[in-house]
This record gives C-alpha cells, sequence and structure tokens, in this order.
C-alpha cells in the first residue's frame, strides 16, 4: 500500500477526532496533554489538506482521489463504533504516525 495513501487515511481520522471530541469529559483532564491532543488534531488536519493539494500537483489524479475516498470511507468506519474514551490516545498517535508518513512523501518528492 502507498505512504502517501496511508498517510491521508491516518491524518483525515485523527482530525476527525479531534473535531468530534469537542466535549470536556472526552478530552484528556490534564492540560498539557489536552493543548497538545488540539495541536495534533488540528495539524493532522491541516497536513491532511496540504497531502491532497500536494498530491493533484504532484501525482496522477487518482492517487489524491484514491486518498480523499480512502479518508472518508475511513471516517465513516470510525464514526459507526461511537465516541469511545480512548479516542484522544489513538487520535494523538494517528496523528503521529500520519506527520511521520507526510514527511517522508515530502521528503521523497523534493
Amino acid at each position: 500500500m502507498d505512504i502517501y495513501f496511508l498517510s491521508l487515511v491516518a491524518l483525515s481520522i485523527a482530525g476527525m477526532i479531534e473535531a468530534r471530541c469537542s466535549t470536556p469529559g472526552l478530552r484528556p483532564e490534564y492540560e498539557p496533554a489536552d493543548r497538545a491532543f488540539r495541536w495534533l488534531g488540528r495539524s493532522a488536519f491541516a497536513m491532511w489538506l496540504g497531502l491532497l493539494g500536494f498530491g493533484f500537483w504532484q501525482f496522477a489524479w487518482w492517487q489524491p482521489l484514491a486518498g480523499l475516498v480512502g479518508s472518508l470511507a475511513a471516517n465513516a468506519l470510525v464514526l459507526q463504533y461511537g465516541v469511545r474514551p480512548y479516542w484522544p490516545g489513538v487520535s494523538m498517535g494517528l496523528a503521529l504516525l500520519g506527520l511521520g508518513f507526510a514527511s517522508k512523501v515530502l521528503f521523497d518528492a523534493f
């Protein structure tokens, strides 16, 4: 599987979880952890948007389109199970994984 596709899916799920966990009970209680959760989720969403634009500029049209559809499908699967208390940890882990994959994609391209 292409690392570009994996990074898009991981970043999308991380950003979606951060956006869905708006109630205080679903966010980390420790203030620095909550700040890191918010920062990583929003960075993941920004990088997801940037990678989509980069993909349409650098790759064939079907690769970013497949990443967009795959991201939407993965978000639908995650939302199907409902909000869970472990979502912030999963979101931060996926954000770090996705940002690492995205940096590899960008370093390989330039």
